[in-house]
């Protein structure tokens, strides 16, 4: 059974979202504001449904905290509808965002299948076992039994969506990708007039990735990522010399 972690400072919304995920099979746990979800988040979740404005820590910030320590796939769930927002809770570490009022039906398909491609990679690895489990590309390396990227030994902070992008790109290193195509083949849904600027952000923040000393964008393999209008393409160069 699969445990989801409710941060929410509405009660009615709250106790509806609760029944009806518990009627579709869920664990539920809830927490009226972001200092509770914080006490009470531990690795145990399997998805967290956050909201945005909440009292004493909004729910960007509970996002920045858990990201600290945990790749737990993170679903926004707020009345704020701003692409400004949306992109905010994305370069946070959100995986997801719906707004208020949504559809039930909309947000259980949502949920599941950020639960799904959490663990795809570790499904599609364990049943092919003659496959190498590592990518590795001018220092950086991919594991995909793991789904852990490291550079030069120092394992990086991605979250799911950064690391299924970057496992695409990496894995195609001579080709270039529309953001449509890498849409579709990381969410799995239709390309909308929106879904550009959620693929920039991500981009922007494998490009601001930490390695310990710097950026990787600024490191001396160059930079990670380059994106020419809606084309982005894998550019791991080799130090100069």
């Amino acid at each position: 059974m699969n445990k989801l972690l409710i941060i929410e400072d509405d009660v009615t919304i709250r106790n509806a979202l609760r029944i009806l995920l518990e009627n579709q099979g869920y664990f539920i746990e809830e927490a009226h504001d972001g200092e509770e979800g914080l006490q009470k988040f531990d690795s145990t979740f399997d998805l967290l449904i956050i909201d945005i404005m909440m009292p004493n820590i909004s729910g960007i910030d509970v996002c920045r905290k858990i990201r600290e320590k945990s790749y737990v796939p993170i679903l926004f769930l707020t009345a704020k509808s701003l692409e400004t927002d949306k992109m905010e809770a994305l370069s946070a570490g959100g995986d997801d965002y719906l707004v208020k009022p949504f559809s039930y039906v909309e947000l259980i398909a949502r949920i599941q299948a950020l639960i799904r491609r959490c663990r795809v990679y570790d499904n599609a690895d364990a049943s092919d076992t003659t496959a190498s489990s590592t990518i590795e590309r001018c220092g950086l390396t991919l594991d995909t039994k793991c789904n852990n990227v490291s550079y030069d030994g120092r394992q990086l902070a991605l979250t799911d969506k950064e690391y299924q992008i970057l496992l695409l790109l990496i894995s195609h290193p001579t080709k270039t990708f529309s953001t449509q195509n890498i849409f579709e083949s990381v969410w799995n849904e239709p390309y909308t007039q929106f879904s550009n600027n959620t693929i920039m952000v991500h981009i922007k923040n494998l490009n601001n990735i930490e390695t310990g000393k710097t950026t990787l964008a600024n490191h001396d393999i160059g930079k990670l990522l380059n994106y020419y209008g809606l084309d982005v393409r894998l550019t791991i160069n080799s130090p100069d010399n």
